[in-house]
C-alpha cells in the first residue's frame, strides 16, 4: 500500500512510531495483561505516566518550577470560559487580541464574564494581509490580562513576534502552535493549548500556568474549571483522559528523539518553506497572506480558477494526500503540516501541485 499523508488541520497526523507503539502495547501494557485505556488513573503504573509526561514536556519547552502543568479537558473552548474565571480577579475588562477566528471565538466567549476589549490587529495592505507587532497593540491600563493566538489555523496566519508586557499577564492560545518553535515561557503568565494537532489526540487540553495566578477563582466558576483544585488533585478531580494522556507522553518522548524543539523546528521551517516556494513561483496558486505572517502549520492557498477545486480533491488523494480542503470559512485549500507530518509529505504534496499546474494551468 502507498504511504498516506493526512493534512488534516485537527485532530491531525501523529507519528508512526508512537502509532506503532500504542498498537504494540494496546492489549497488555507494561505486562499488566491489560490495556493502559483499562487501568486506573489512580494505579502506580498510571502515576509514572503521569510523572514522566510533565517531566518530558517542561524538558521541552524548558518550563521553570514556578509554573505548574495542568492536563485538563474540554478543549482550548473550554479555556475560552476558564481563563476569565479564574484570571479576572478585581478586574472588570480584559484585552482580546484580535487576529482571526479562533482569537475571536475567545472573545466572544470572555464578553459573558467581563467587559472585554475587542483589539484587532489584523490589516490589509497591497492585498497582503499582515498583523500588527506587540508593540503597536493598544492595549489598556486597566486590564485584567492580554489575550492572543500566535497562530490562526483557518487563516494560516502566524505572529512569530512575542509579546512582552511589563506588568501584564499575557495569554496565549498555542494550540496549534505548541511544540513547533522555541518560545519563552517566562514572557507569559497562562499557556493553554488543546492536544490535536501537535501533542496527541483529542481529548486533553495543556495548561501551563505561573503558580502565583492559581487560587482566584471566581466563586461560579466549576470545579474542573478552577486551576487551583486540579493543581490540588495532581489534573485528576475527576476522571482524566487516561489514553490520550498517555499518547500525548509517547509524543513527548518521540519529540525528544527527533533532536528536541529546535531541530523540529528547522524542519517545520524547511517543510513550510517548500510549499511556499511552489506558491511563490506560480500564478495557479495564491497566498494574499504578507510573508512575515504566513504560518508554518496551516498553509492556506486558493487555486486561480475555483472550479477546479473539486478536481484538485479528487486528484489528489490518488497521490496520497488526504484532507486538503479549506475550512469552509476561507475556502480554497490548506496544508496542515504540523511537527508528525514528515518531509516526505510535502514533498509528495509540492510534486502533486506542479503536476496540477501543468495538467490544468
Amino acid at each position: 500500500m502507498n504511504s498516506i499523508y493526512n493534512f488534516s488541520a485537527g485532530p491531525a497526523i501523529l507519528p508512526k512510531d508512537v502509532l506503532y507503539k500504542a498498537q504494540k502495547e494496546l492489549k497488555n501494557w507494561n505486562n499488566l495483561g491489560c490495556s493502559v485505556m483499562e487501568i486506573s488513573h489512580r494505579t502506580e503504573e498510571f502515576h509514572q505516566v503521569i510523572t514522566e509526561a510533565e517531566k518530558d514536556l517542561r524538558d521541552l519547552l524548558n518550563i521553570p518550577d514556578t509554573y505548574k502543568i495542568l492536563f485538563c479537558q474540554g478543549g482550548a473552548r473550554g479555556q475560552f470560559s476558564a481563563i476569565p474565571m479564574n484570571l479576572l480577579r478585581n478586574f472588570l475588562t480584559a484585552d482580546y487580541i484580535n487576529s482571526g477566528y479562533w482569537s475571536n471565538s475567545a472573545f466572544l466567549e470572555s464578553k459573558k464574564y467581563c467587559n472585554s476589549k475587542n483589539i484587532l490587529i489584523r490589516k490589509t495592505k497591497n492585498n497582503k494581509t499582515y498583523l500588527l507587532k506587540p508593540s503597536q497593540w493598544n492595549v489598556s491600563d486597566i486590564s485584567a490580562y492580554i489575550h492572543y493566538c500566535p497562530n490562526e489555523t483557518i487563516d494560516g496566519l502566524s505572529l512569530y513576534e512575542e509579546p512582552s508586557f511589563k506588568d501584564k499577564i499575557v495569554v496565549g492560545d498555542f494550540s496549534s502552535f505548541i511544540l513547533s518553535r522555541s518560545i519563552d515561557i517566562n514572557k507569559y503568565g497562562l499557556i493553554y493549548a488543546g492536544a490535536q494537532k501537535n501533542i496527541g489526540p483529542s481529548g486533553i487540553t495543556i495548561i501551563i500556568i505561573r503558580q502565583d495566578l492559581i487560587g482566584y477563582a471566581s466563586r461560579l466558576c466549576p470545579s474542573i474549571f478552577d486551576y487551583n483544585i486540579m493543581n490540588k488533585y495532581n489534573s485528576m478531580f475527576n476522571t482524566p483522559p487516561t489514553f490520550a494522556w498517555y499518547l500525548s507522553g509517547l509524543v513527548f518522548k518521540w519529540l525528544k528523539k527527533q533532536g528536541g524543539i529546535k531541530k523540529i523546528e528547522q524542519l517545520n521551517k524547511k517543510k513550510s518553506d517548500l510549499l511556499y516556494h511552489v506558491i511563490d513561483n506560480s500564478n495557479f496558486y495564491i497566498n494574499n497572506i504578507n510573508k512575515k505572517n504566513r504560518s508554518q502549520m496551516n498553509i492556506v492557498f486558493h487555486l486561480f480558477d475555483s472550479e477546479l477545486n473539486q478536481i484538485f480533491l479528487k486528484e489528489s488523494k490518488k497521490f496520497g494526500l488526504y484532507a486538503l480542503k479549506g475550512h469552509f470559512i476561507v475556502g480554497g485549500m490548506r496544508a496542515s503540516i504540523y511537527n508528525a507530518m514528515p518531509f516526505e509529505g510535502v514533498k509528495q504534496l509540492a510534486k502533486f501541485m506542479l503536476f496540477f499546474e501543468k495538467k490544468y494551468g
